[in-house]
């Protein structure tokens, strides 16, 4: 059967400028390159792991260590002094504000978390997607189309697990839910969408942010491990969003430089 005899439709009648066989080859090749890449990852991810568990456990720096001998010879001076005739009462003093509550995340914990966190929103997105073609909401879905829906879900979950593998061995809680800025506008759009077109056009931007994310991720973390994790998973994402292109009809061409206009900042994290 020739590639223009083998066209699938939209919802709206209208056909696919790609086959479902060359979507099942697509699909198929970006299987490979996460199973090829995934397991190298994990591994990387205890190495992460343990580097960040360091750094939150390292012990007092010599400077703490000096600021608080000072304090202790302050106070003994203070008791030396009481010892004798009585002191004029110090004049009252203004109480110092308390200090900001420590993060839950800090530094590169923060950017792994936004990774979790943004992975469970593509997976919670690519479940409600199911959830739509499994009711008739999008009409008829090409086979080809939901395989690889279920096909990115769960690569998606798989990377959500990792990140929060690294999370729960460097002693920080998981990311269980998509505690992020664009939670709530990003399902909405979803939930307005009601034709494949829409679902991959949505699903697109969503691919696109998350390759942006991972791209601004190399620049912006400090650790190695970390850094080579983000640039392993970035491919991945932007294979998704290439095959929702093309389903799209709209012919992927590569970029030299992936922008970074979308990604998602530490601070889009909506947790301390």
């Amino acid at each position: 059967m020739s590639n223009l005899a083998d066209r699938a439709k939209h919802a709206d009648g209208a056909a696919m400028a790609i086959s479902e066989r060359e979507v099942h080859q697509l699909t198929r090749q970006l299987e490979d390159l996460h199973e090829s890449t995934f397991p190298p990852l994990c591994k990387a991810l205890d190495e992460l792991a343990a580097n960040l568990g360091a750094v939150v456990r390292q012990p007092s720096t010599r400077r703490s260590f000096f600021l608080g001998a000072a304090g202790a010879v302050a106070l003994g001076a203070a008791a030396a002094c009481s010892s004798g005739s009585p002191a004029t009462p110090a004049p009252s003093r203004t109480a110092a504000p308390p200090p900001p509550p420590q993060e839950t995340y800090p530094g590169d914990l923060k950017v792994v978390a936004v990774a979790a966190a943004l992975e469970n929103l593509a997976v919670s997105a690519y479940e409600e997607v199911l959830r739509k073609v499994g009711t008739g909401e999008l009409g008829a879905v090409p086979p080809a189309v939901a395989t690889f829906v279920q096909t990115a879900m769960k690569q998606h979950s798989d990377h959500a697990q990792a990140w929060n593998s690294a999370l729960s061995r460097a002693g920080k809680p998981a990311i269980s839910d998509a505690p992020l800025s664009i939670t709530q506008q990003q399902m909405a759009a979803l939930t307005a969408a009601k034709s494949v077109p829409e679902v991959a056009k949505f699903a697109l931007n969503l691919e696109n942010v998350a390759a942006q994310t991972y791209t601004a991720a190399t620049a912006n973390l400090s650790d190695n491990t970390a850094i080579m994790t983000a640039a392993t998973i970035q491919p991945v994402e932007t294979m998704h969003a290439a095959i929702l292109n093309f389903i799209l009809g709209e012919y992927p061409v590569p970029d030299t430089f992936i922008g970074i206009s979308t990604a998602l900042k530490p601070d889009s994290l909506a947790v301390r």
